[in-house]
């Protein structure tokens, strides 16, 4: 069949082994890997996916990795770690690949991985290419808790491509300065931008959450690698606080943020059809990339909606005019669910899919019950894709990977349909969202404001301060964020709804502080 298909000759790339790796804590089989080792583990269930055997590692032309996050933020590794974690894996696979690569962070990257490699594999500077990553943050912080001494220093010889942190692109001094410090405050801004522009309130809203993660659930419950057991979770109060689901950042309680403390790994096993041939590799487990594309979004200050990021929208239309295919012919999808606005976005705002959608908007069970292991989630995403496109022949799914704030958007359509390799051009999607100037925001700001969103962190007192994002009476954008000494502040913003109030704003020393007028 495949001979007959016109491009698809021995030089097509396809993915022909897919890998998991879980190391639950409270498991019997429990072996405290690190995260070199996850990645192993899931490597060499790749090549097994594929009926191979994983001495044919030594075979690898690359072998690139995802960043974790210790290598992503200059976290402590307080049981030490690898110097260079791509040939740290393929060290213990036994392969001495011609190019090592760690590819920058990014949950996009597994994605951007499996369509840069493929390209390379189409052009014939590759044949054979691995692609993982591990992540094992719950081991460390149990092994800190109890006092338990491990050790995951490594420093294997062997050249690198080592393409940096690369978080420059998408983080904000002016907004990291006034206490947008973690992903959950940039995208609970983002969230409640999103309220703001549907004009909802904060219960409907939260209900609505709840909607779109609540399938969400039953697949992780089901799925064999998730990071931990989820029954304790209420599907029908994501968005509601309570005893076991307390405020993080509004409007975001546990149950609705991305899990991080997860021990898990992926891999995937790419080659191109002429050398999958030749190991004896099935036709029906070869899968092809149909459509890939990719886009960056402008930072979070500068977006003229903060509520929404169009790139992820274009990616997946252009993902989809590559394949040739609507979304109804679309099988599966897998969003990436850091948070609700990242599957609201692409899948409802985008796609106009609904979360109860009988096809499911996730094929893992999602960050906040699955787990979300750093930079690699998306490689399990597209492990599961493999699977259902094999399962499924002759059926499409479809991968969405999701980076920064809403920053940068990756997406691949799978299937075992035969497909001739086109390689893909993002740069007109890219040229069309760069021609929108955006906003710039101001440096610093005295006088009233409206608020246009907001969000309140919390720590285990209570809400700790609240950030705004305001326009003047001239249109201008503005942060600014409660005094560190009044709670009252960020108490009163979490009480009572802070879209649209106005704030009279002032700066000092380069920060903006508000109060509610």
């Amino acid at each position: 069949m495949a001979n007959s298909v016109p491009g698809v000759d021995d030089r097509t790339p396809v993915l022909i082994g897919v890998g998991q790796s879980v190391d639950r804590i409270e498991a019997e089989s429990y072996h405290a890997w690190s995260g070199v080792e996850l990645a192993v583990e899931a490597a060499r269930g790749a090549f097994i996916d594929a009926g191979l055997d994983p001495a044919l590692a030594s075979g690898l032309d690359v072998l690139a990795t995802t960043r974790t996050f210790e290598d992503t933020l200059g976290l402590p590794a307080p049981f030490g770690k690898s110097s260079n974690y791509p040939r740290s894996v393929a060290l213990r696979l036994g392969a001495d690949p011609k190019r090592a690569v760690w590819e920058k962070a990014g949950g996009n990257t597994p994605q951007d991985l499996v369509g840069e490699f493929c390209a390379e594999i189409a052009r014939g500077a590759a044949d054979f290419v691995l692609l993982a990553g591990g992540e094992a943050i719950s081991t460390v912080r149990q092994a800190q808790k109890a006092g338990a001494q491990l050790d995951f220093s490594e420093a294997p010889e062997g050249s690198v491509e080592d393409r940096g942190a690369g978080l420059e692109g998408w983080r904000d001094p002016l907004a990291a300065r006034h206490g947008m410090a973690s992903p959950t405050l940039a995208y609970a801004l983002a969230e409640n931008a999103r309220r703001a522009r549907r004009g909802e309130s904060r219960a409907d809203y939260a209900a609505a959450m709840g909607r779109i993660f609540a399938p969400f659930l039953p697949v992780a419950r089901n799925n064999p690698y998730s990071a931990a057991a989820v029954d304790n979770v209420d599907a029908t109060r994501l968005g509601e606080a309570h005893a076991h689901n307390r405020w993080i950042a509004d409007p975001y309680t546990l149950h609705l943020v991305a899990r991080d403390l997860v021990n898990q790994g992926a891999a995937v096993l790419l080659a191109s059809r002429g050398r999958a041939r030749a190991l004896g590799v099935p036709e029906a487990a070869m899968v092809y990339l149909h459509g890939h594309a990719r886009a960056v979004e402008k930072s979070l200050l500068a977006r003229p909606d903060m509520g929404a990021a169009p790139s992820a929208i274009a990616a997946c239309h252009t993902a989809l005019a590559q394949a040739e295919l609507s979304v109804d012919a679309v099988g599966a999808f897998d969003f990436y669910s850091c948070f609700p606005i990242a599957v609201a976005n692409a899948a409802t705002d985008g796609l106009g899919l609904s979360p109860e959608d009988a096809r499911g908007l996730t094929l893992t069970g999602g960050l906040p019950y699955f787990g979300g292991p750093g930079n690699g989630y998306s490689l399990h995403a597209i492990a599961e894709a493999v699977a259902f496109a094999r399962r499924d022949a002759g059926r499409f799914a479809l991968v969405g990977a999701n980076g920064g704030y809403l920053s940068k958007y990756s997406v691949g359509l799978y299937s075992t349909v035969p497909r001739g390799w086109t390689q893909p051009d993002s740069a007109p999607l890219q040229a069309a969202l760069d021609a929108d100037p955006g906003i710039a925001p101001l440096e610093s700001y005295s006088g009233e404001a409206q608020v246009e969103t907001y969000s309140v962190q919390h720590d285990r007192k209570g809400p700790a301060y609240a950030l705004v994002v305001a326009r003047t009476a001239q249109g201008e954008r503005l942060i600014a964020r409660s005094p560190t000494e009044a709670r009252e502040t960020a108490q009163d913003a979490h009480e009572n709804d802070a879209l649209g109030r106005t704030v009279t704003v002032t700066c000092e020393d380069g920060m903006n502080t508000f109060a509610f007028a």
